[in-house]
């Protein structure tokens, strides 16, 4: 039987290197369909990627994940690989994940750069430092083991793309994914692939600008997936806060029967509370996430009808 495979590259100014991307993923799958969306390019991109023999649709919303968000709408296939057009990917990776995928194997496939040679080949400061820490805190909070949890190459089941609420804007989208494939227990594998550094060193990356997104996006999806967690911590710093206040006032008040620091009782007493509250909230989110959850479940049988 043939499986329609879709390959998704979403572009900005990526008229020097496009071409080749576009040649190379349809030398290493043939049968495949290669969707170019171009992001308001001023160069050449969306020529270059048409003359090379690619779907080139336009998304005018600026940003990657809007892109993303435009193409698992748009396009249906079995099997969905995105993978950025700078050139920085090799294609002969491609059918490997793709395999995992319609084997199901996998329901994302995440070429791994981590793993091989991307601390060789990264030339951009503090990125490597980032992503070390974007993937220690989504393993910590999800008890997970992903090496990789930024990469930009990676094939999708079509349960994955089609269940799937894109909310990122911009490059947060790759850590957004890792964090839904894990939270609604998609199958998900990552396959080593050498990473090739930019040869012009023009990274659309923002070190802090948009590192300082991925991390929002990290806590937000903390609160929103695992409120328990995440509201129960913060009722134990209040908790503890207010113990730390409270214990000097209620010893100096056993010793000499009086409370000269009210202020600090009041504080201590509004932590409490405040801890308190950090506690229902969790409660009450811990048990609409869990119908979230089964709702999303019952959809996905829905899908595969």
């Amino acid at each position: 039987m043939n499986r329609k495979i879709a390959v998704l590259i979403p572009c900005y100014n990526e008229g020097k290197t496009i071409a080749k991307v576009v040649r190379d993923f349809k030398r290493t799958l043939p049968k495949a369909t290669i969707y170019v969306y171009d992001n308001n390019s001023t160069d050449d991109t969306a020529k270059q990627a048409a003359a090379a023999g690619a779907v080139v649709k336009n998304e005018y919303r600026q940003g990657k994940g809007n892109v993303m968000r435009a193409m698992f709408r748009d396009i249906e296939a079995d099997c969905y690989l995105m993978v950025d057009g700078d050139n920085t990917y090799p294609a002969g990776a491609a059918k490997k994940m793709c395999d995992a995928v319609l084997s199901s194997r996998a329901d994302m496939a995440i070429g791994d750069r981590l793993s091989s040679s991307y601390f060789k080949e990264n030339k951009r400061r503090f990125h490597g430092a980032g992503n070390r820490l974007v993937r220690a805190l989504i393993n910590l909070i999800f008890h997970s083991h992903i090496k990789d949890a930024m990469s930009g190459y990676r094939a999708f089941s079509r349960d994955f793309v089609k269940t799937y609420p894109v909310l990122a804007h911009g490059f947060e989208v790759e850590t957004e994914m890792t964090i839904h494939a894990l939270d609604k227990n998609f199958l998900v594998t990552e396959i080593p692939v050498e990473y090739r550094d930019r040869k012009d060193g023009d990274s659309k990356l923002r070190t802090l600008h948009d590192g300082t997104k991925v991390i929002r996006t990290i806590v937000a999806l903390f609160e929103e997936h695992k409120p328990m967690l995440f509201f129960g911590t913060l009722a134990i710093i209040f908790i503890l806060l207010s113990l730390a206040l409270v214990i000097p006032v209620l010893v100096e008040y056993f010793e000499t029967g009086l409370v000269p620091r009210f202020p600090t009782l009041i504080v201590a007493g509004f932590l409490a509370v405040l801890s308190l509250l950090m506690l229902v909230c969790g409660i009450i989110l811990k048990v609409i996430v869990k119908k979230h959850r089964e709702i999303f479940e019952l959809n996905l049988l829905n899908l595969k009808k």
